[in-house]
Order: structure tokens, then sequence, then C-alpha cells
């Protein structure tokens, strides 16, 4: 058995749990950092250890790119490349192919795209996202699926989550790797309907755990909402749950309080070397002039090392001079506020105390630090 999860708490519809895999366990609900080329940008292995990180995603549309699935396979997977010791979870592709919607063109067999690096044609299919990802022999590896785009007329969606389904059978069928789960994909739009459709087809197909893709693309929170409201009492319990490329702070207390365990976004690593940070009353931006002399870690709640070692006049100076260290510790902080906080909403499931968490946090995030006054030596 390559995964195993068990629920151990519930608050309201909010779930604590234990995922346990071949590189270790995840604790859920979790945040995945997002290393795109195996790599999560401007920090290391050691940084990434210090935060809290229990398992990382790496993208297969990149990594088959480069360097190539084929040679991170004849370096030891994923692992044996990197070094990291923890889980991977790897995404399908599908994603990529919806982004890159100008370079592709989209047939029952898979997609045919251009390389963004150099524009070589590749194909990717079901059958050739499997190949790589157990090339990469990442813990967790994701059906390849098709991404509506938002907004797009509902018999274009209705299509897409259809071919969904049968790439995902046919995923299912290409996927041999014994030491890896392979998660169905649910897609669907906003439209309920065809999300429960979804739903129920990529369950009956058994898969052991199911994500939500498809969301945070665009629509309207309320629609995102309804669409996880919908889908909880929908997908197995006993299952894991995974909602892709979500999000704020905000967004993951949502999904959490809709039965959520798992979420990856790349906002706390690209919002840290745009210069914005995400503390416990709300977003700060470094660039902001009342910063210049402020003696203050960015948020004086946070125990990170960026927090215990520089102040916001400091961070400031490195941010505005292009010095490469300021985006390696505004990372560390961001990825250590987020990191924290799902450790936070996990033991506030644990202690039935969830609701009352959710409510303090949206309020404490609301506060926009920026407008607090200078620092008491500035």
């Amino acid at each position: 058995m390559s995964l195993a999860f068990s629920l151990e708490a519930t608050s309201g519809r909010a779930r604590a749990g234990r995922l346990v895999t071949p590189h270790g366990v995840v604790d859920t609900p979790a945040f995945m950092p997002v290393g795109t080329a195996a790599a999560v940008k401007a920090v290391t292995r050691r940084d990434l250890e210090e935060a809290g990180a229990q398992i990382v995603l790496a993208n297969t549309y990149h990594l088959m790119l480069r360097p190539g699935d084929a040679l991170v396979r004849d370096l030891g997977g994923l692992h044996g490349f990197t070094g990291w010791r923890g889980p991977f979870l790897t995404d399908s592709g599908g994603y990529q192919v919806f982004s890159l919607a100008k370079l592709r063109r989209l047939t029952e067999e898979g997609a045919s795209f251009q390389s963004h690096l150099d524009g070589t044609a590749y194909m990717l299919t079901p059958e050739r996202s499997m190949e790589i990802q157990q090339n990469l022999g990442a813990d967790i590896a994701m059906a390849f699926d098709e991404c509506p785009p938002h907004p797009a007329p509902r018999e274009a969606v209705a299509e897409a989550t259809a071919r969904t389904t049968r790439w995902a059978e046919r995923s299912r069928a290409a996927h041999c790797r014994a030491d890896q789960a392979l998660f169905g994909i649910v897609q669907g739009g906003v439209h309920l309907d065809l999300r429960e459709r979804s739903a129920r087809e990529i369950v009956a197909i058994g898969f052991p755990g199911h994500a939500i893709g498809g969301l945070s693309v665009g629509e309207d929170k309320e629609d995102m909402h309804a669409v996880l409201a919908h889908l909880d009492p929908i997908l197995p319990a006993d299952k894991p749950r995974y909602l892709m490329g979500v999000g704020t702070p905000e967004d993951i207390l949502e999904g959490v309080a809709r039965g959520v365990d798992m979420f990856d976004c790349v906002l706390p690593t690209r919002n840290a070397r745009n210069g914005q940070l995400f503390t416990s009353r709300g977003r700060l931006s470094i660039r902001n002039a009342r910063h210049r002399a402020d003696p203050r870690p960015p948020d004086p709640a946070c125990e990170c090392y960026t927090c215990q070692t520089v102040s916001r006049a400091y961070l400031r100076h490195l941010h505005l001079a292009s010095e490469m260290g300021a985006a390696t510790l505004m990372t560390i902080h961001n990825l250590a506020f987020y990191l924290d906080t799902l450790r936070r909403i996990g033991q506030s499931i644990r202690l039935g105390r969830f609701a009352q968490f959710r409510a303090e946090m949206l309020r404490q995030l609301a506060v926009a630090p920026d407008y607090e006054g200078p620092g008491p030596h500035t």
C-alpha cells in the first residue's frame, strides 16, 4: 500500500487527519509549497525543513521539458535528484495545458503543444503523463485532466468534464507504480450538477484520493465555496481531498471549513519575491515608505528565522536594492506563516474549536499592518 489516510478529528465539516506515504507522514490539513522545477524558489531544502514543510509539489510539465523526466529517473527520481527526504506530489501537466492555450491543440488523444522554452513540439497524453510521473517517482501523482477556462460556455465545460473522466480511466489503466498513489481530479467549473457528475464518475474509478481542480481560475469566491460545499458529502470521507492551486490564507480557511485536506499555491513564494508578506494581521508590502526606518520584525507574532533576525527596514532596503537575500528572507517568512497557519488550524480541529479559530483569524487578517504606526525608534 503506497498511501494510507486516517481521519482523526472533525470540527463541523473541517477535518484533521494523517497521510502516510513511502517518504513520511503528512498531517492534514496540509499546505504544499510549490517547487515547480523540483525546487521551491529562493529557498534551500534546509529552509523548507526548518519552516515545517512535510510535502512539496513538483511540476510534471516543467520537469518533462527541463531537465527531462528520464534524467530525473536515472538519478534516483525526485528524491535522489533533489535530496528532499519527505514526500513529493506531482501535478499531471493538465493545468499547464490549460494555461498555454495559445500554444496547444486539444484532441481526444491528448494535448499537442509547443514548449514555452524553445518552441519544440510535444504531445502530452494520459499515458505519457503517467510515464513522466512514474519516472519522477513522487509519492502522489495526479491523473491527467482537462481544466476548462473561466468563463466558458456550459457546453465547453461539460465536454471538458466528460473528457477528464475518460482521461482519468486511461490514467488509471496506464499507472502501474506500486509505491506511488494516483489521485483522480474532479472538474465541472462552477456548475454544481457537472461537479456532482464528475465526482461520482471519478470516485467510481477507484482512486486512493481525490483532487478538486478548475477553481481559483477567476470565478467568484462564492462560487468556489458553493462547489466545495456541494462536493463535501459526495467525496468519500475516508480518502484525502486536495484543492488544487488554492490559495490565500482566507481561501484555505474556507476550504478547510468545507472538508478539504490538502492545498498548494504559489502565492507565498511569488508574493515574497514581489515584496508582499503574509502576517498574522494581514498583508504587508515591504516597499511601503512607512517601513523605511522601522526596527520591528515583519510579524512580531512569528518565530521564523526572518522575524527573529531582521527588521522591516532592512528587508525593505534589501528588496529595493534587488539583493537576492530579500527574496530568500521573505519566502522563508511567508512559507513559515502558511505552514504554521495549517498547523494551528489542525490543532483547532482536534480541540473542536475550528469555528472560533476561523472567525478570529479572518478578523485578524482583515487588519492592514501598513497602516499601523511606525516603530518606537523611528
